[in-house]
């Protein structure tokens, strides 16, 4: 299992050591870090070094109980009444008839009437579903639950019975020589284009102006960009403003204001770009 791991997850042995396992001993987990920290890439690998089944759903308000476990087929239902044959299994019932591993993401925006759900099939390893009969969890079913715990808005708190049920695994930022080699693979960019948009990203998540910072993701997206742009523009790809543009399109969406600050996030983000070039000398 974390063989494949190692291959795929830069920097992330430990987590994915720790991860593995909480499920081979038949734990569910809670992985819990901001947005970018590889928490998808790695319980991908994971099952795909376990050969099982990743049944991936987003947590959101719309996440209902029917959503999750199924539904009968409404049209058939008109004509043949309810039988099993005319269920639509949800991601729960998928999961946990093939064995899966049932990733939700951003767990604490699930409403509880969902959430509740869930841990009732953690407790007892099965089901009921109306109209439908009994379901029973096969042994390699597991849960495991990824929120991000500095994200207030639209969430909702976390019964402690969640954590009862599983274990919990934190997943920060990697270091900066990690995230180096992270976006330098991903986009094989020119190396000091990817220093700078490096340091910048990490700029942002202690800037006192930002609320909430970039991930990797926006080092990522600001050396593509910034890449593409140049060959428009026939030039070097941190030369004429190129660099600045691209990282523009990439981090401000990615970022998110402080309480109180008046000047916009593009001006924000331009005298981050500015002070990641003066910090690695490419002003």
């Amino acid at each position: 299992m974390v063989r494949v791991a190692r291959d795929r997850v830069v920097a992330r042995i430990r987590e994915a050591e720790v991860v593995a396992a909480a499920l081979s001993a038949g734990r569910n987990v809670v992985l819990e870090g901001p947005p970018g920290t590889g928490k998808t890439t790695l319980l991908r690998s994971l099952a795909d070094g376990a050969g099982v089944p990743l049944v991936l759903v987003e947590g959101n308000a719309e996440l209902t109980p029917t959503r999750l476990v199924g539904h009968h087929d409404a049209s058939r239902v008109l004509v043949e009444d309810y039988r099993p044959e005319n269920f639509v299994p949800g991601p729960l019932t998928r999961a946990m008839t093939e064995g899966a591993l049932l990733y939700v993401e951003e767990f604490n925006r699930v409403p509880e009437e969902t959430m509740n759900i869930l841990l009732g099939v953690l407790s007892e390893r099965e089901m009921h579903v109306p109209r439908y009969g009994r379901v029973a969890a096969r042994p390699t079913f597991r849960l495991v639950a990824a929120m991000n715990p500095f994200d207030a808005v639209g969430t909702a708190r976390v019964t402690p019975a969640l954590y009862d049920r599983s274990c919990r695994v934190a997943m920060g930022y990697q270091d900066e020589d990690a995230e180096l080699r992270v976006v330098a693979t991903v986009t094989d960019g020119p190396a000091d284009l990817v220093a700078r948009a490096v340091r910048a990203v990490r700029i942002t998540r202690d800037h006192p102006e930002l609320r909430i910072g970039a991930s990797v993701r926006g080092a990522i997206d600001t050396v593509l960009i910034a890449v593409e742009l140049a060959a428009v523009r026939d030039t070097a790809a941190l030369e004429d403003g190129t660099g600045l543009d691209a990282a523009l399109a990439a981090m401000t969406g990615k970022v998110t204001l402080g309480d109180g600050v008046a000047r916009p996030v593009e001006d924000v983000v331009a005298d981050i770009w500015r002070r990641a070039g003066e910090e690695l000398g490419k002003a």
